[in-house]
């Protein structure tokens, strides 16, 4: 059998170098009723425009039909339709593929060549827990979020700032948020002295308020590389204060210091600044990237602004803070729980953690997937957290619990001997897998997963311009997407069937899918700072 991971956009590049030089024509088919006859499409139209009359040489179908290559999935059929030209796989093979190698398509691809180091600096953590806006609480969980993906890319990643005030250190932990925490201050005065330099002439320094040392002057900076690199043009001074100061050393120290495993690579040269700040922030933060190279000469060379777009709550004063929103979505969650269970559980010390998590995984989806970039509009209705709404963080938990007691069920049923133990994956027939339901949670959550983490983490460092954009939603959607399928697929499908012998290989082929759909599960909750439920 043939060996190495599988990828859809592997499969999509062989294909579309099969039709000859030009643009990608091929594209995957994802609706359910389409993918009944087809797993890859290369609609007529484009076809048309490729080769004249729409008429596709016969060599083009000898290359497809004999496609080959690394991460390539095996072709089965390929053939003109009304539609154009559709392909369908080696389902059996590719269920064997994949399923044979479930830890593979439960981690991120591994990338071609290392990437720059990377300071994540996300401003808002300097603010008191108790005043902190619902941008700024999405900033954060965003800032999280990458940390994370980027940490699974074997990225080495600097955070900053360490976390001084205890209130928020707890707070974080209260949403999983895993992020540094000090007590100590960044050395300043090289800088201050940088600083004293630079200032602006000033007639009597003696009258500015306690902690401003003075003015110094940005226009040189702003001519020299920011205009280009589309900074405010109105950024011409900027007000030095200690606190100001104390940030940059900060950054200087996270730049400076970075562990010995990645020191050969230490230089301004090979490090990106992403400086994750709300639209509010932005403008701060850019007076910030200029005096810093204004007053060290080791400032690094990129610096980049991912910006996130700011969040209205439907139904809410405009002074929600964050920690109100998360009391409010906790307290919904036990009314749900008590409705549901018709009783009160929040005085069940089992049920302490799990409302919990139930309250992160709803704030965390919320936040999290709709493309950081854009704004974000917030509706608090108990209906958020339903089991039922299926775009919803408690509905994903809901499916990872119903997992959690499948796997639990059949391990009972085999200790009771109904069930004989799981056999080698080696030995399993996956051509039992005939379920439309099957395919569609392979073909559109499993196979895809590395290449969904892989675009999470991806920072474009080299692209010209200020901004960068990130791809923090793909994770929730890809999740919110998994549990949908899932959930279509286990209320249809019975998994745990009579415990009779000629029964037991589908179920075992069956199982062995749900465990690739557990571990991508549980991976992509990873990657959210969310613990997998067991109950729920």
């Amino acid at each position: 059998m043939a060996t190495g991971r599988l990828g859809i956009e592997e499969t999509l590049g062989a294909l579309n170098a099969a039709l000859g030089p030009g643009g990608p024509v091929w594209f995957k088919e994802t609706r359910s009723r389409h993918l009944r006859a087809r797993d890859f499409l290369a609609p007529r139209r484009a076809l048309e425009a490729r080769f004249g009359d729409g008429q596709v040489p016969e060599r083009v179908f000898h290359a497809v039909s004999d496609l080959q290559g690394p991460g390539v999935a095996p072709v089965l059929r390929c053939a003109p339709t009304p539609a154009g030209l559709a392909l369908q796989l080696q389902r059996s093979a590719v269920f064997e593929r994949v399923l044979s190698a479930v830890e593979a398509y439960a981690a991120p691809a591994a990338p071609a060549t290392p990437g720059p180091r990377v300071v994540l600096h996300c401003p808002a953590l300097r603010a008191a827990p108790c005043a902190l806006r619902m941008s700024q609480l999405r900033v954060i969980l965003v800032a999280d979020h990458l940390a994370r993906a980027l940490h699974a890319h074997g990225v080495s990643v600097c955070l900053v700032p360490a976390v001084r005030d205890p209130h928020m250190s707890t707070f974080l932990q209260q949403l999983w948020v895993d992020w540094p925490a000090t007590s100590e201050r960044a050395e300043t005065e090289s800088l201050r002295i940088r600083a004293l330099a630079e200032l602006s002439p000033a007639g009597d320094r003696g009258a500015l308020p306690p902690g401003v040392l003075g003015s110094v002057c940005l226009k040189d900076l702003l001519e020299e590389r920011g205009h280009a690199a589309g900074y405010d043009p109105n950024l011409d001074n900027c007000l030095v204060t200690e606190d100001l100061l104390s940030v940059l050393a900060e950054l200087r120290a996270a730049l400076l210091h970075w562990p010995e495993a990645v020191a050969p690579r230490a230089g301004a040269d090979s490090c990106m600044v992403v400086h994750v700040v709300s639209c509010q922030e932005e403008f701060q933060q850019q007076k910030l990237d200029l005096l810093w190279w204004k007053l060290d000469d080791q400032a690094p060379l990129i610096q980049k602004h991912l910006v996130c777009g700011s969040v209205k709550v439907a139904g809410a004063p405009g002074t929600l803070t964050a920690p109100e929103y998360y009391e409010l979505r906790h307290v919904q969650v036990c009314k749900a729980s008590a409705l549901k269970y018709s009783r009160d559980l929040t005085e069940d010390p089992a049920w302490t953690e799990t409302f919990r998590i139930l309250s992160v995984a709803t704030i965390k989806f919320e936040m999290l997937s709709t493309a950081p970039q854009g704004q974000l509009v917030l509706a608090l209705a108990d209906s958020s957290i339903s089991t039922k709404g299926t775009k919803s963080g408690t509905f994903v938990m809901y499916n990872c619990a119903r997992l959690a007691t499948l796997f639990e069920g059949y391990k009972h049923s085999m200790e009771q001997g109904l069930y004989p133990p799981f056999p080698p994956v080696s030995s399993l027939d996956f051509s039992l897998l005939h379920d439309e339901g099957e395919w569609l949670l392979l073909f559109n959550s499993i196979l895809p997963f590395p290449a969904v983490l892989s675009q999470a983490a991806a920072l474009d460092g080299t692209a010209a311009g200020l901004h960068i954009a990130a791809r923090t939603e793909m994770v929730c959607k890809s999740l919110v997407k998994l549990s949908m399928d899932f959930s279509s697929y286990y209320n249809r499908v019975h998994i745990l069937g009579e415990p009779r012998p000629h029964l037991f290989g589908q179920m075992f082929a069956r199982l062995q899918l749900l465990r690739a759909v557990r571990e991508v599960l549980h991976t992509g909750l990873a990657m959210l700072g969310l613990p997998p439920l067991s109950h729920i």
